[in-house]
């Protein structure tokens, strides 16, 4: 295979030189000249040889090829038109009558060089959007599990000399963050064989929420409104449940500890809301927030964009988590429910 597109190219790298030499010598047969009939069969050649350049050849090489072809096509009629008497008027016209072939092929090798072009930025762009999809998947999955990981640690840490029992529970709960981090590296290994042709993965949705704030250190609410999940299409309810990953994830990086987390998703009149509010952590807090390394995760503003691919609005923002417990943080993505008219 490396060979056969190896010999392609080189057989590409021809053309212009081609060109080049065949107007050359149909200049030089008209100035000599030779019958029509030669100098015709010389246009069978340099019509191809103009729209190949155009299509492959360099813009360099190929852009002083073609003006070669495209001159050595327009005169060959010129000097026949001028030995039967005829005008500098009416040679320069037989020369622009000539000259249209030469710009023809030069068009449609122009044309296809314009689509493959168009094709291999359409190519570029695809895989651009699917790395940027398998970014944010590590970013809104594996790093939720991992600083639950570092959580529990620091926890087990600060444990474990005085309750043994509370450090083994926080171990089990690594243990299970860490099995959902594999989870999530495999649906992106799915998701490159996907790429590649291989079976599809679906994406976790509000199917998981359950076990995803189950699963939420020092224990999380959840309040659902019956029927509120079947109301979103595919795209939104994989877009809520990143919503609600992303902002347990920041609970713990920056509240940890909090009094209160409490997920919500219910109906709203705008369509359906996915809300995760927590209260400011307790003051002398032993377990530090996390430290957040610049991996190049979106956060908030690619979750953003999630958000309004799904047709939905994102906010976040201080506020009450309820129950008095104190202010705190507040994320809600509201989205159109199936059906709803949109403005």
């Amino acid at each position: 295979m490396t060979v056969h597109v190896v010999r392609t190219v080189q057989t590409r790298s021809l053309y212009a030189p081609l060109l080049a030499g065949a107007a050359v010598l149909s200049v030089a047969g008209s100035l000599a000249r030779v019958p029509a009939a030669w100098s015709l069969t010389g246009l069978g050649l340099l019509l191809p040889l103009l729209g190949l350049v155009a299509r492959w050849s360099p813009v360099r090489s190929g852009g002083l090829a073609g003006s070669l072809g495209i001159a050595a096509v327009a005169l060959w009629p010129a000097p026949l038109v001028w030995d039967e008497g005829g005008s500098w008027l009416e040679a320069c016209g037989a020369a622009a009558f000539w000259a249209l072939p030469g710009l023809g092929a030069v068009a449609v090798g122009a044309h296809f060089r314009r689509q493959a072009s168009r094709t291999r930025r359409a190519v570029r762009d695809a895989r651009r959007d699917q790395q940027l999809e398998l970014a944010r998947d590590l970013h809104d999955f594996v790093a939720h599990d991992v600083s639950a990981i570092v959580v529990q640690a620091q926890a087990a840490r600060f444990v474990a000399g005085t309750d043994p029992g509370q450090a083994v529970r926080a171990l089990e709960r690594i243990e299970a963050a860490g099995l959902s981090a594999l989870a999530s590296m495999d649906r992106t290994v799915h998701t490159l064989r996907e790429a590649g042709g291989g079976l599809a993965t679906p994406s976790p949705g509000l199917a998981e929420l359950a076990d995803l704030v189950g699963r939420f250190e020092g224990g999380a609410a959840l309040e659902t409104e019956e029927g509120a999940p079947a109301g979103l299409s595919r795209e939104a309810d994989t877009a809520a449940y990143r919503v609600a990953v992303e902002a347990l994830t920041n609970v713990r990086r920056h509240a940890p500890g909090a009094r209160t987390v409490r997920v919500t998703l219910r109906r709203v009149p705008a369509g359906i809301e996915l809300a995760v509010a927590n209260t400011a952590p307790p003051r002398g807090s032993r377990i530090r927030p996390t430290r957040r390394r610049n991996t190049g995760g979106t956060g908030l503003a690619g979750l953003r964009e999630r958000v309004e691919a799904a047709r939905g609005t994102l906010a976040a923002g201080p506020a009450a988590a309820g129950g008095g417990d104190g202010d705190g943080w507040r994320v809600s993505a509201v989205f159109p429910a199936e059906g709803t008219a949109q403005g």
